[in-house]
């Protein structure tokens, strides 16, 4: 039954494939890290001033960044019309895929502050947009739009992640990791209902990106989704970490 629903990927790349890591290597272009370096500046300089200068600027910016945030998301889908994009691309367009979700809860977290969309946030921004960021499924090149679409949005879920959490100081509660497995659990069994009922391959559940990322290394379907799965749990936990240690209350002497 599975088969059916989510057959097995044609992507010939395996764990340990020299092809595999020959690809991933690829990724190192000068635009790409050019990418990576100017999301890492912005982002690094938000949290700086944010930790540094708190004050009334601190919502402006934000919701600035809520406001960049959906533009993006928004531009892209008026570029595919504009573009004569076909029914198929247009049906993965939709905000489905995790990233693409993340964007709008981002938005939504900087324009709103509420505390379980800011966990959202920080958990699925730093396990999983970073992820995207450094090994994209993007084929254009630098100047084109959807090249600077993509890094804009995934860079600004990075950066909003960071912004709220490390800058402006909304930790993540004690019970936060228990309750994003459960949410990331619930979407995904919605993302993988709408892949089996239109035949799209939202959250990749039925076939690896056809450039290079990291699936390629958790072998292959099914088991590069479970792979995938206990991956995030853990790095769930490792973000949560830091803030496990800063809620121990302290002990005076004396």
């Amino acid at each position: 039954m599975l088969a059916v629903l989510w057959p097995p990927f044609t992507k010939p790349t395996y764990f340990g494939n020299s092809v595999t890591f020959a690809t991933v290597a690829s990724l190192l272009t000068a635009e790409h890290v050019g990418a990576v370096v100017a999301i890492a500046v912005v982002t690094t300089m938000l949290v700086a001033i944010g930790r540094r200068r708190p004050g009334p600027w601190t919502r402006t910016a934000a919701r600035a960044l809520a406001v960049v945030l959906v533009a993006a998301e928004v531009g892209w889908w008026i570029y595919l019309v504009a573009s004569h994009a076909n029914k198929a691309e247009l049906l993965y367009a939709l905000p489905f895929q995790l990233c693409d979700a993340a964007i709008f809860v981002s938005a939504f977290a900087l324009w709103f502050r509420s505390q379980l969309l800011v966990e959202i946030t920080y958990f699925w921004g730093l396990a999983g947009t970073i992820q995207a960021i450094f090994t994209p499924d993007l084929p254009q090149h630098f100047p084109s739009f959807p090249f600077i679409q993509y890094y804009v949005a995934h860079g600004g879920v990075v950066a909003a992640a960071l912004l709220l959490v490390v800058g402006l100081g909304q930790w993540p509660r004690r019970n936060a990791v228990t309750w994003i497995v459960a949410i990331t659990i619930a979407y995904a069994a919605f993302v993988g209902l709408l892949d089996a009922v239109t035949g799209a391959d939202y959250l990749y559940l039925r076939a690896k990106p056809a450039s290079a990322t990291l699936l390629d290394l958790m072998g292959p379907w099914p088991w590069y989704i479970a792979w995938a799965a206990l991956i995030g749990i853990a790095l769930f936990l490792i973000l949560d970490a830091p803030f496990r240690v800063l809620r121990q209350p302290t002990v005076h002497q004396g």
